[in-house]
Parts: structure tokens; C-alpha cells; sequence
């Protein structure tokens, strides 16, 4: 019987799952593997009947450059019962297993750790290699590599950021524009920067101030002041999603905006637009100071996830699949694959990463580094002590709306 590997994707797509996925297919059955595509992520570890089909050469042609994932996916995460009463060993050993490839995000990676030792201490070891994706890009890679993806939600994330912000200025309203990013601001960024956006709000941002609706809206509305200083009555806002989440419960019902909330009080965030939310909490503001915005809002973020993945993606995409076979032949398991700027693939030990609770802290935007640094001192428009005079003749308050006094910085 031939060698095999399993191949499995977990968490939610990101551009260049297939090109991982298949491109990890085309290195191994050169050498002479069996190659097994498992769906439903690690459901099908779980279940004594999973889906899955060998992967052969003229499949992985066919879909290694297209977005979204062919293999499906699934957030199933096993518990410690899962793995006592419904592993399916047979799996492993009928079919000869010898590695399990799993692609996903931090939790896919440490479930693939718990397989492997579990395993192990059934006399049946395999090599486990994890290949990190997100497009929110917030795992800590070193160098500050990109998170496989990436690149590919932010060029599409910018064309409609693009295409907003001509909206905005033929039709001379505000478009209030919302970016994935629960954890750090990476992807709002780099559209807010890549678009030349008035104003990026992104939780890095108060590194020396706590969140809150007023700070986010005097935030906007500083912008929109400077612009009508300049003479300019139109721009975009972006801004990250994870500034919401980062919000007291009690200071989003405060602003009166609808929403539904859930047994213990807390608004559920993740049933509603962000950008409708910041809409409506915005429009509020401008009738309580009695000024005249046309607004609309936009949502980018599941429209970024299976587009196909432009050419870097494509690149480190295959960089990383054949990353995958030269670990796996000098022995490494229970590691994340890593390829320096130099195309050298390198293990990234999950031991090494993990915090104390097990768990993969997020990387997040460095505000004082030069990218975050220089976009917030060159291309934002915000209002500064040398624009009060000026100002009170559209606002009687302007220092209130001085960029560096909101954030303290």
C-alpha cells in the first residue's frame, strides 16, 4: 500500500487555500504519495463515515489558481470527549497515513498538535504540519511576513475602497467604509493606506486611551472638518471591525441604536454590519451638531475571502506547499511551516508561540512603526491646533475634534 497523506482545511477561507492545498498535492504525488482531500475540516476526524476523495494530478491542475476552497471547510473544534469516544483511527490506518497537512488559522493548528500527540500514544505516530492562513494577517510570523491571503483580501479590499471613494467624490457624501479584522487592524490599514483614505480607525490606535463611540466618532468627524476646511466635501472612513468589538456593552446601548443582545446583555455584533452600525451612530452625532452629512455605508468582508488570489498569493502559496514536503522529509512535525524572504521553508514550533493558555497571541498593527506612523502623519486629515480658528466658524468646540488630544497621543 502507498504512502498517504490527509489534507484538511479548518476556520473560515482565505485566498489560496486551493493553491496551498493542491499545489501540497502536486509535490507529493511526484514523489509517490496517495493524496487524501478530507472535508469538513476536522469533522471528518470525528465521524465514522467522513468525506473525503484521493487527489489526483489533473484535479490539482484544475483548481490550484481559483479562489475560495475546494476541500470544505468547518470550525469544528473536538473537545476532550470528541477525542475519547469519536476518533477515527481507522482512518490513519487503513489508508496508510504517514502526515496530516492542515491549513487554517491558530485553533486549526493547536487541534492539529492534540491529534498528533493523541496519536502517538496510540502506538501510531504521524507527522503533523500546519500551514497558517488569515487575511486578517495577525499571526506572529517573523519578519513581519504576511499570513498567506493577506495580499489578496487587501488588493480586493482596496479595489472596492477604490471605487467608493470615486463614489464619494462625484456624488460629494462620506461612504463609511467597514474592514474584517477582529484582532488588529492590519487589513483596514492597509486599504485605508492603499486608497489614500482620510482617516483609518483601527484598535491599535488607542495604545493611550480606552475605546469608546464618542472617542470613534470625533475621530471621523475630524476628518470631515479638515477636508471642509481644504474645501473638500467628500471622503471615506475606514474602519477595522475589532474597534467595535472592543466597545463596553453599556456604551453601544447608550448610543439608542437597534440591535439584539444576548442572554447576558451583550450586543450581538456579529449578526449586524459594523458599517450600518457606524452609519446610524454617526448620523445621530450630526443632528446633535447641526451639521449637514450625506453618509452610506459599506461592508468589506466576505466579499475578500474567495476571490482568487493575485500572483503573490500564488507565489507564497506554492512556496509554502512545497515548504510542507522539505519539512516533512527532515523529520519535522507539531510545527507551523515558514518561508523567509529568500523562499526558504523554516518550522515555526507551536510551543514556541503559544502563551500560557495555549493559545497563538495575535500580532497586531506596530502604531509607532513606520507604516502605521507615517500614514497617520502624512495622508490622514484631521483637525490640529492651528486649524481652531478656522473651524469655529463650522463648530463652535474644535478642539474637541483634534486628532492627538482624542487618542492622548
Amino acid at each position: 500500500m502507498k504512502d498517504s497523506i490527509i489534507i484538511l482545511c479548518g476556520g473560515g477561507p482565505a485566498p489560496g487555500m486551493n493553491t496551498v492545498v493542491f499545489s501540497v498535492a502536486k509535490t507529493f504525488l511526484s514523489y509517490g504519495y496517495r493524496v487524501i482531500g478530507l472535508h469538513e475540516g476536522y469533522t471528518g476526524l470525528f465521524n465514522k463515515n467522513p468525506r473525503f476523495e484521493d487527489i489526483d494530478f489533473l484535479k490539482a491542475d484544475a483548481y490550484f489558481n481559483r479562489g475560495g476552497s475546494y476541500l470544505q471547510m468547518s470550525r469544528f473544534k473536538p473537545t476532550n470527549e470528541d477525542f475519547e469516544k469519536n476518533f477515527n483511527l481507522s482512518l490513519f490506518q487503513d489508508n496508510n497515513v504517514k502526515l496530516l497537512v492542515t491549513v487554517g488559522g491558530d485553533d486549526t493548528a493547536s487541534t492539529a498538535n492534540r491529534i498528533a500527540k493523541f496519536l502517538e500514544a496510540r502506538n501510531y505516530p504521524i507527522h503533523n504540519i500546519h500551514v497558517p492562513k488569515t487575511i486578517d494577517n495577525d499571526l506572529p510570523l517573523p519578519d513581519n511576513a504576511p499570513t498567506f491571503g493577506f495580499n489578496s483580501a487587501k488588493n480586493e479590499g482596496a479595489h472596492i475602497a477604490r471605487t467608493v471613494y470615486e463614489d464619494a467624490r462625484t456624488s460629494g457624501n462620506w461612504l463609511l467604509i467597514s474592514a474584517m479584522g477582529r484582532s488588529a487592524g492590519h487589513l483596514a490599514l492597509g486599504i485605508g493606506e492603499a486608497t489614500h483614505c482620510p482617516m483609518t480607525i483601527i484598535p491599535e490606535m488607542f495604545n493611550k486611551t480606552s475605546i469608546s463611540v464618542d472617542k470613534i466618532i470625533k475621530l471621523t468627524l475630524s476628518a470631515i472638518l479638515k477636508r471642509r476646511l481644504l474645501g473638500i466635501r467628500y471622503g471615506t472612513v475606514v474602519v477595522a471591525e475589532g474597534v467595535f468589538h472592543d466597545l463596553e456593552a453599556e456604551d453601544i446601548k447608550a448610543t439608542g441604536v437597534h440591535m439584539t443582545y444576548d442572554e447576558h446583555g451583550h450586543p450581538e455584533l456579529g449578526k449586524i454590519s459594523k458599517a450600518v452600525l457606524f452609519n446610524d451612530i454617526l448620523e445621530k452625532e450630526f443632528k446633535k451638531v447641526g451639521m449637514k452629512v450625506k453618509t452610506r455605508p459599506v461592508e468589506i468582508g466576505y466579499d475578500v475571502r474567495c476571490q482568487d488570489p493575485v500572483a503573490y498569493d500564488l507565489s507564497y502559496c506554492t512556496e509554502l506547499a512545497m515548504g510542507v514536503y522539505e519539512l516533512f522529509t527532515k523529520g519535522e512535525t507539531g510545527c507551523m511551516v515558514y518561508v523567509d524572504v529568500n523562499g526558504n521553508p523554516k518550522p515555526l514550533y507551536l510551543k514556541d508561540l503559544q502563551n500560557e493558555e495555549g493559545k497563538i497571541p495575535p500580532r497586531r498593527v506596530d502604531i509607532d512603526g513606520g507604516i502605521a506612523g507615517n500614514y497617520y502623519k502624512h495622508i490622514c486629515d484631521y483637525i490640529t491646533p492651528e486649524d481652531y480658528e478656522a473651524a469655529k466658524a463650522i463648530i463652535p468646540n474644535p478642539e474637541e475634534y483634534d486628532f492627538k488630544k482624542i487618542l492622548n497621543w
